[in-house]
């Protein structure tokens, strides 16, 4: 029998969603207010990844947590030795992991899914809540024109200062052979894009771009300079060294992989995600806020976050946060209250992170990484620091293709027998034949696969239950847990050397 609030829920998504005269307007923001106040997974923040069983021979953990970089101060590296869980999230609540869907995406032809992942369901949000927004929200409204795309510098075309820019997808289930494609703008405030008697000006948004860009994904200890200050109308901005300006924006899509579209991205969104720096703290509270964070992983605390769905939910660093995710038909809807704090995981004090966030550090360097994503061309690069290309040490550390080893595909083309097939991986290193489609680039009929599984999840509705993309519950994936050693320590799997910074040289 579904609980009180679960059965509120379905009612109101269920009456939105009905195609009857009776029925109200879309309404994109109804699901989410239904849901405030009503969470049932408090620990939402822990990923399903963190549930995998290494067997002491995978570590995929080293992605995530490592030695960090100031003014990181996170170095949770420990974690890849020992699981450290609260008493509530013993308990694996990604259930969705654990479900067959099977029956369901067979049922969904090839022509079906490739008719869905390519209709627009973005403009409608943008057209719904620019129509009708409700009162109590005062959240993202999307103001970027998807449809008439970027210029050449990657700056959009509609005037409203989001710039395109390209990067590395981060390792394992970012990945479009895990099933999704995806793409970052990155947009500064309006001081940043004028010169100083407040004019809009390219040049100096380029130049404060760039600033930022050495800021931000030059690896430490490199001989990269960077400027004290911005320049412009934002010349009196002091410039810090991995840390974002306050008002700084990043729009984040998930997308279906579209087998036929050059870049892989489907013009269907999975989700909307959306980041903005409310705050810029000083280096004490920075320090404060990792204390803080400690502090409640060692007394076992979950975790609590400001805001709401209909505001943004805002992490202990200064950045409120957003998404927008698939409803039953497709159409966009804000997440609730629980499905946001799923966000919050990797947003809010990992290792490995750059001031919270993951692609702007991974940005190919200079002009080239100022366009709309396309891994075509993207080499293997290493990671800094690192001797060997990223995706290969990924291989190599992990033993598969994602998290939980559950990508048949990668590991019957690198892994046959069983054994990591170097030279073929390497062919996608700088100086090889083949760039980083050629490793995470799914096949058309894995792509579609994987398109139909999660329509099928979309379909279900239950994503507070998990929202992975796969085609067969996985082996590697504990149901519960216990507080002990990964087994890693014992067999010299430890890697504390994960960074987002890459060695494009």
């Amino acid at each position: 029998m579904l609980a009180p609030f679960a059965a509120g829920l379905l009612a109101t998504v269920t009456g939105y969603l009905a195609c009857d005269a009776d029925a109200p307007p879309y309404d994109p923001i109804a699901v989410a207010r239904a849901s405030i106040g009503h969470t049932a997974n408090r620990e939402a923040q822990v990923p399903s990844m963190c549930y995998t069983k290494t067997g002491g021979v995978s570590n995929p953990c080293w992605t995530c947590h490592t030695d960090s970089q100031s003014p990181n101060h996170q170095n949770d590296g420990a974690l890849q030795a020992e699981y450290s869980f609260s008493a509530f999230a013993l308990q694996n609540r990604w259930t969705n992991l654990f479900v067959d869907r099977t029956a369901a995406a067979t049922a969904i032809t090839d022509a079906e899914a490739l008719a869905y992942i390519r209709t627009d369901n973005y403009a409608p949000l943008r057209a719904a809540l620019n129509r009708s927004r409700p009162a109590d929200y005062t959240g993202y409204v999307p103001d970027l024109d998807l449809a008439a795309g970027f210029d050449a510098e990657g700056f959009a075309r509609d005037g409203s200062g989001w710039r395109a820019l390209r990067y590395k997808p981060f390792p394992g289930t970012f990945w479009p052979t895990n099933g999704s494609a995806d793409d970052v703008m990155v947009r500064l405030p309006a001081a940043f894009r004028a010169s100083p008697d407040g004019t809009p000006t390219r040049d100096i948004y380029k130049a404060n771009l760039a600033i930022l860009e050495a800021a931000i994904a030059s690896p430490p200890g490199g001989s990269s300079t960077i400027a004290a200050r911005f320049v412009g109308a934002a010349r009196d901005e002091p410039v810090r060294r991995r840390l974002f300006p306050a008002g700084t924006e990043l729009l984040h899509t998930v997308r279906y992989v579209d087998p036929d579209a050059p870049a892989l991205l489907s013009t269907r969104l999975k989700e909307l995600r959306y980041m903005r720096k409310v705050a810029s703290l000083d280096d004490w509270a920075v320090l404060r806020a990792y204390e803080k964070e400690r502090d409640k992983k060692d007394r076992g605390v979950v975790s609590a976050f400001a805001g709401s769905p209909l505001s943004g939910v805002r992490n202990d660093f200064g950045w409120q946060l957003q998404g927008f995710i698939e409803d039953a038909t497709g159409r966009l809807r804000l997440q609730t209250e629980e499905e946001h704090r799923f966000c919050m995981g990797c947003h809010s004090s990992l290792g490995v992170t750059v001031d919270q966030t993951f692609s702007f550090a991974r940005k190919v360097p200079g002009a080239d990484g100022w366009r709309h994503q396309d891994l075509r061309g993207m080499k293997d690069a290493p990671q800094a620091g690192h001797a060997e290309p990223e995706i290969l040490t990924y291989f190599k550390r992990t033993g598969g293709g994602d998290e939980l080893r559950a990508n048949v595909e990668v590991l019957q083309r690198f892994f046959p027998g069983g054994i990591l097939e170097e030279k073929e991986v390497r062919r996608a290193a700088p100086g090889g034949d083949r760039d980083i489609t050629h490793l995470i680039a799914p096949s058309r009929s894995r792509a579609l696969a994987l398109a139909k599984s999660y329509m099928a999840l979309v379909r279900e509705q239950t994503f507070a239950h998990g929202r992975d993309t796969l085609l067969a519950p996985p082996a590697n994936v504990f149901a519960r847990i216990d507080n002990d050693s990964t087994e890693l320590a014992t067999r010299g799997k430890i890697f504390r050397d994960g960074r987002l910074w890459l060695d494009w040289n």
